[in-house]
């Protein structure tokens, strides 16, 4: 992560504080674990991983510039079901997120919980939990962003820009 990136977690803390976090758990991508590491130390909570919170798999595309990788992303979107972009559909993408977020919000049925992870899961999820376009979240997530989200239900609360 960059230095500028490592700063931005210190503002994402601040704004996570008011939740009252009691433990992150992040993808194993090194970003998403490195942030996770910064906001907990931080916040003065455990950090940890949890597996299958990874990105959509695209381990097989290769550079894309912005316009391109937009436009994939959108039929990645629109189709679910086909394979337009990577090793994996987005239907099977988001079905294994919320296998995996549903498993780390079981752990912690009292608890506040953090979950770092990646852009366009996360938009799926939203998709599927509060019925929004996903594809119009995933344009609005800057980074770093967060979603918070009611629970058991998944409305969103608030989407946070830093």
């Amino acid at each position: 992560m960059s230095a500028e990136g490592r700063a931005r977690c210190a503002g994402l803390a601040d704004r996570l504080a008011p939740f009252r976090p009691e433990r992150i758990t992040s993808s194993v991508e090194p970003k998403a674990r490195e942030t996770a590491e910064l906001v907990a130390a931080r916040l003065g909570i455990p950090a940890r991983t949890a597996p299958d919170l990874h990105e959509h798999d695209r381990s097989d595309t290769g550079f894309l510039g912005a316009e391109a990788f937009d436009a994939a992303v959108a039929r990645f979107f629109a189709q679910p079901e086909v394979l337009v972009l990577g090793l994996e559909t987005a239907a099977a993408a988001a079905r294994r997120f919320d296998r995996a977020v549903t498993a780390v919000t079981a752990e912690s049925t009292d608890e506040t919980c953090v979950i770092v992870a990646h852009g366009t899961v996360i938009s799926l999820f939203a998709a599927s939990r509060a019925g929004i376009e996903p594809l119009v979240l995933w344009r609005e997530l800057s980074l770093p962003s967060f979603v918070a989200f009611g629970w058991p239900g998944g409305a969103i609360e608030s989407v946070v820009r830093l």
